[in-house]
């Protein structure tokens, strides 16, 4: 039996990353309506979460773009610089942890600072994590295997839920779960309110059903979560070993910082429907089941 060493198949990996890569490029010039400044690190995470089908890739790449072109509530006015930005990365944590899992996943920690709901701006938010997430994308050459999202839900009260926008939330929903190149393992909500449910009353129309079966809930001052993650992967703040919130988030910011311009260029991001060489509707109706329209949501 000939046996292949370990930096032959690493070779061979490449090279085969590689050619996949050169399809999708190809792929692309002839979809004028998508944006042409897609880098390499971006075009392999696109193939890496289709497991690298050729065909699913396409579709992704499509939608990843499309949807966020039919949401500008999240994806347009996003400079990292701007004061609204800027306030919502002081009084957010947006985290992603420095280790990978031994089955190589990321984590990612979400907390709001503050108990104040007059500084929740829920559109905002959503913009600042999308910031976070578009540059990781473009600067992690390793991609996790998976994603395992923690949301610390210490500080949020009813009146936050009062100010979540349910229009933007069904897409920010639908995009996460349909275009957003990850591999979603676990979700995680710690330090859950007494209200829980409410939210979820909110939630889950919009989650899917195989979502929804990863969402683990812990209560306040629990240790249920090291059940699940080992403590050299999480926060000090957390009980972990894998450095302070401060520090990490410091690191991130400067990244974005250096990213400005990358986040800020339209020609990265923006679809030109009326090139679109298919005869797809990709309506904002169709894409987004928006006929119709939602209850109002009374909170007691």
């Amino acid at each position: 039996m000939i046996q292949i060493s370990r930096a032959t198949v690493k070779i061979m990996e490449n090279s085969s990353k590689t050619e996949h890569v050169n399809i999708i490029k190809e792929w692309l010039k002839k979809q004028q309506h998508l944006p042409q400044l897609i880098n390499d690190t971006l075009l392999i995470r696109f193939l890496h979460t289709c497991n690298f089908s050729i065909e699913q890739t396409k579709n992704l790449i499509d939608l990843f773009y499309t949807l966020r072109w039919h949401t500008p509530e999240i994806f347009t006015d996003r400079d990292p610089a701007s004061p609204e930005i800027q306030e919502i990365f002081q009084n957010f944590d947006f985290i992603p942890m420095p280790k990978l899992s031994k089955n190589n996943e990321k984590i990612f920690v979400y907390h709001i600072k503050t108990p104040d709901p007059a500084k929740y701006h829920f559109i905002n938010a959503l913009k600042a994590f999308f910031i976070f997430a578009d540059v990781r994308m473009a600067i992690e050459e390793k991609i996790p295997e998976g994603e395992i999202p923690i949301f610390d839900m210490t500080n949020f009260t009813l009146k936050h839920l009062t100010k979540i926008n349910l229009h933007v939330l069904k897409k920010y929903m639908i995009y996460t779960q349909e275009a957003h190149p990850i591999k979603l393992k676990q979700i995680h909500l710690i330090n859950v309110p007494s209200f829980l449910d409410r939210c979820m009353q909110i939630v889950r129309p919009f989650m899917k059903s195989e979502v929804g079966k990863m969402v683990h809930t812990h209560l306040p001052n629990s240790c249920t979560l090291f059940d699940f993650l080992p403590k050299e992967l999480l926060p000090i703040e957390y009980g972990g070993e894998a450095g302070s919130i401060q520090d990490i988030k410091k690191w991130w910011l400067e990244k974005i910082m250096e990213h400005r311009d990358y986040i800020n260029d339209s020609s990265r991001w923006a679809v030109d429907e009326s090139k679109r060489t298919c005869d797809n509707n990709n309506s904002e109706k169709k894409m987004f089941g928006l006929e119709g329209s939602f209850r109002s949501l009374a909170i007691d």
